[in-house]
């Protein structure tokens, strides 16, 4: 009898008790409902990303970090030698105060010109005295017709406003020329756009650089979207604004019958932007969906769940993902029966749901029980499950 005791305990504890399966665990099949979906591959990017490059030729002199430092608007990051540009903006300052200083000069000669005009005080043709000359020689110069001051005045005043605009407009000219060399030596320091991080750098301080080359890479990562090629044929089910969800390619999955929102692979995302027009060789239209803050990285893969307007309606049962197990590549569920035993069960699985399950295509059907999220010590392998052919 003793013998025997011992020899039942051990065929007991082969099979996991009806005692250690909970409530919870247990996960009654339902029927898909909804459109089908279509899982389609795509890349999380950052939501702005520039590349910086070299505008003038020169040495770099300065760098301001490398891949990840995050900096503000308006930060310098990278910045070329502009000495050579420095000295010809000088000799243009120089220039400039000489302009000016000619402007001043041709307005004092044209108000003297509007006082005291030269041709009143020119010297006589018989050269005598001012004063005598100016009582008796020019007025009979100007009854006789050989001389009119009247118009020696008009030439010599529009002779000063000629130079005056002359001036002037070299004044113009050498300020055109300093706004083209003050656009230069900014072109010679590349400024962050927006706040974001370094994702690349190219160059290295010394480097010498040519125009077109690039420096940097710049990206806002706070806010990420996802970017996909999405069929021609699902375009009807995207508009701008629909939810949708995505599986991201992160560890850890909720338990069965949890919030799919606790789910760290399975998040809703936003559809952002919709290209208008369609790749004429591959047939895909580019979307943008948005995803929320601190659920991936840049250049993380990602599956977007597009709904399937010209697919019929679901007639296949879904169950949870955590409750199919994997035997090398063959999926399978454990079946609870009416003792509340679980058997394994090979199983066909076809596309996931916007709800974070799985499709089966056959192996089981709604209406019966499953193991939401079995632990390792269920069992092992196929010989305690049912094997149904396929």
């Amino acid at each position: 009898m003793r013998m025997l005791s011992i020899g039942l305990i051990v065929a007991v504890s082969a099979v996991t008790p009806v005692s250690a399966q909970t409530v919870e665990d247990i996960y009654v099949v339902k029927q898909a409902e909804g459109l089908p979906t279509v899982s389609v591959g795509g890349t999380v990017v950052p939501y702005k990303e520039v590349t910086l490059a070299a505008q003038l030729p020169g040495r770099v002199k300065y760098l301001a970090g490398i891949e990840g430092d995050a900096f503000e608007n308006n930060d310098l990051l990278v910045s070329i030698d502009t000495s050579e540009l420095e000295a010809k903006r000088q000799a243009l300052l120089a220039q400039l105060a000489s302009a000016d200083s000619q402007i001043r000069n041709a307005s004092v000669q044209y108000g003297r010109e509007l006082r005291s005009p030269r041709a009143r005080n020119a010297p006589g043709g018989m050269g005598v005295p001012n004063l005598f000359d100016q009582f008796f020689t020019r007025p009979m110069e100007d009854f006789v017709g050989d001389r009119d001051q009247d118009a020696e005045m008009s030439a010599d005043l529009f002779a000063s406003g000629t130079q005056i605009q002359e001036a002037r407009n070299a004044m113009m000219q050498l300020q055109a020329e300093l706004r083209a060399l003050d656009a230069k030596l900014r072109d010679g320091r590349s400024i962050a756009p927006f706040d974001g991080v370094i994702v690349s750098k190219f160059i290295e301080v010394g480097d010498t650089v040519q125009p077109g080359q690039p420096l940097l890479d710049f990206a806002d990562v706070e806010y990420l979207q996802v970017e996909v090629d999405v069929p021609a044929r699902l375009r009807p089910g995207l508009r701008e604004g629909a939810m949708l969800r995505a599986e991201l390619d992160v560890p850890g999955r909720a338990r069965a019958g949890a919030d799919p929102a606790d789910d760290p692979g399975n998040v809703p995302v936003r559809v952002a932007q919709v290209y208008p027009m369609a790749d004429p060789q591959r047939h895909t239209v580019k979307v943008k969906f948005d995803l929320p803050q601190g659920v991936s990285e840049p250049g993380m893969y990602a599956k977007v769940l597009v709904p399937d307007f010209n697919a019929p309606a679901r007639v296949n049962p879904v169950v949870p993902r955590t409750a199919i197990r994997y035997n090398g590549s063959l999926p399978g569920v454990y079946v609870v029966d009416e003792e509340g035993q679980p058997h394994l069960r090979l199983i066909r699985v076809g596309q996931p749901t916007p709800r974070g399950g799985v499709t089966v295509l056959s192996g089981l059907r709604a209406g019966e029980r499953i193991l939401g999220n079995p632990g390792p010590g269920i069992a092992s392998g196929w010989s305690q499950g049912e094997r149904p052919s396929r």
